[in-house]
């Protein structure tokens, strides 16, 4: 992962930290059914389950930054790797925030452990962030991004033969895929201003 990725990937976290206050306002207040908890000079009730996770994911891949900077990807990869098998708020049906960062995070690891010739490794990462970002969304098409990076790379460790040829297509196949999520998100996100 680029250090501009990397950074992008902490500008989404911050993002989620920001936004989870007001998610998690119109949460509690329908736990509690106490509408007025959120109203306009009210306090707002803050899951402060989620701002940690939220805070101890972005400490993570700050570490991890520090550790790829430094040329020690497996420091790094420890790094994410802390948030991935630690606890996680929703658990076995996380919080749609938490999806989102974990996925992202498994992007992370599948790119950092194909760097260092992982490659059926960052697979796993890859479907374990498929099988949390189900819904047709930027995190989605960014793990098949990160497949076809990953396929990639390995065709260009294999000899000329089968073997590169299929990775090569595997690669190309999940670029595609990519590219299509990432259409209708876009597509989506535009509605009828992007048909002009």
């Amino acid at each position: 992962m680029t250090r501009r990725s990397a950074k992008i990937t902490i500008a989404a976290l911050a993002l989620a930290v920001a936004s989870a206050v007001g998610v998690s306002c119109a949460r509690s207040e329908r736990a509690a059914m106490q509408p007025s908890a959120c109203e306009p000079g009210a306090a707002p009730v803050v899951d402060s389950v989620l701002l940690a996770f939220l805070s101890k994911a972005r400490a993570a891949h700050h570490k991890a930054d520090l550790a790829e900077a430094s040329g020690d990807v497996a420091g790094a990869i420890a790094a994410l790797e802390s948030l991935t098998g630690g606890a996680r708020p929703g658990g076995e049906t996380p919080l749609p925030e938490v999806s989102e960062v974990l996925s992202d995070t498994y992007a992370r690891l599948a790119d950092l452990r194909s760097t260092r010739g992982e490659y059926d490794t960052g697979l796993r990462d890859v479907d374990a962030g498929l099988g949390l970002a189900k819904e047709t969304t930027y995190f989605r098409g960014h793990l098949f991004e990160v497949r076809g990076l990953v396929e990639e790379r390995r065709a260009k460790s294999l000899p000329e033969g089968a073997d590169r040829e299929r990775a090569r297509k595997a690669a190309m196949d999940a670029f595609d895929e990519a590219v299509r999520i990432q259409d209708q998100v876009i597509s989506s996100a535009l509605g009828d201003a992007g048909a002009r």
